[in-house]
């Protein structure tokens, strides 16, 4: 398998052409995917929302019990059992 990968912005038209390299025999199927960024004001928001999980309870439990059972199992490799 091989990977070709290009970052481009969105043209006026919305098309994009793929130029398929010579090495790839014709009619051999090949997979396109799209993925478009989120927009800024999106990544404003989840920094928002990461910045109020610190007084979020239920998440501050969660991670003490993903803390505490790390702890565990840390003990458990350094003893070698």
């Amino acid at each position: 398998m091989e990977a070709i990968k290009q970052i481009i912005r969105t043209p006026k038209n919305r098309e994009v052409r793929i130029k398929i390299p010579s090495s790839v025999p014709e009619n051999e199927l090949v997979e396109v995917i799209l993925i478009v960024r989120n927009k800024p004001e999106n990544f404003a928001k989840k920094v928002k929302e990461l910045k109020a999980a610190v007084n979020d309870e239920r998440f501050l439990n969660d991670l003490k019990e993903v803390t505490d059972e790390f702890e565990v199992i840390d003990i458990v490799d350094w003893e070698g059992k």
